[in-house]
């Protein structure tokens, strides 16, 4: 057998079972990104994200989330959280500031964020979080659903159950949705309609939503407090506008979108900046 054909036999034999990726160095950032094909941890520079100060009319689910956050952080026990509720309301944003205001504090705490349809990969992530016991690791997805026929579902409950090993004691698990039990209502009627035992399939999707210690409910705001927001932003970024000027500004682009949120205001916010001439850094 010559050595050119040994060559392709080698090469071919690393395409089938390529060796293993290094671990990833935790050092290197305080967020990360969770790929699969192939499956790796790639690094965050810079963590889009607000001041904690800056999210309104969020106080209680704030707090509650900071402290849970905080405990985490420090080695203590603490909740996996589903953030819900009404759409633009900053449960995103405010995971993400949580996550800031610990690291001001001191606290070692990384950042990792995972996509819905990557939930099937997500045993070999928490391996390789586990295997990392020096650091701890606030494990995110945004925007979870389940449609129909989405079996991702029982991926999750690894993240939240962990099966015989266990949750991994390095990684808490939070989570932002529109829907309190994470799936739609006609889903788990349907269940109900067609199961032999409605109440067993029923109680099989709604006991997942069940999994996390922490729901805090977001809800849409008043014209108060969406107000608020944009003079809060229009204060931390030196924004100069008269107030009769920003109130009828503001209440003008709520009503040409339909909706008031804290996702609105930040729109009217980079709008009127850009008007202007600021920078929002």
């Amino acid at each position: 057998m010559t050595e050119k054909t040994l060559a392709r036999i080698a090469a071919a034999l690393e395409r089938i079972a390529p060796a293993p990726h290094p671990g990833p160095d935790f050092s290197r950032a305080d967020g990360f990104l969770w790929h699969v094909d192939p499956e790796r941890l790639e690094p965050v520079s810079r963590i889009s994200r607000v001041d904690l100060s800056l999210l309104l009319g969020v106080d209680r689910s704030r707090d509650t989330l900071l402290a849970n956050t905080r405990q985490f952080a420090r080695g203590l026990p603490a909740n996996n959280s589903l953030l819900w509720g009404a759409r633009g309301m900053g449960k995103s944003s405010l995971v993400k500031a949580v996550h800031a205001a610990v690291l001001e504090e001191g606290l070692p705490l990384k950042l990792v964020e995972l996509q819905r349809e990557d939930l099937p990969s997500v045993s070999r992530l928490l391996n390789l979080l586990r295997a990392a016991p020096d650091y701890r690791f606030l494990l995110f997805c945004d925007d979870l659903s389940f449609s129909h026929d989405d079996q991702h579902y029982k991926s999750l409950k690894a993240v939240l159950d962990g099966g015989i090993e266990g949750r991994p004691d390095n990684v808490v698990f939070y989570a932002t949705s529109n829907r309190r039990h994470l799936m739609p209502r006609d889903m788990i009627e349907n269940e109900r309609s067609t199961a032999i035992n409605p109440s067993e399939a029923v109680e099989e999707k709604v006991s997942l939503s069940d999994r996390f210690g922490l729901w805090l409910g977001f809800h849409p705001c008043s014209q108060d407090e969406y107000l608020a927001m944009i003079r809060g932003y229009c204060d931390h970024f030196g924004m100069q506008i008269k107030e009769d000027d920003l109130r009828a500004e503001a209440i003008e682009w709520q009503a040409t979108r339909g909706a008031r949120s804290g996702r609105v205001a930040w729109q009217y916010v980079t709008d009127l900046a850009g008007r202007k001439g600021v920078r929002l850094e």
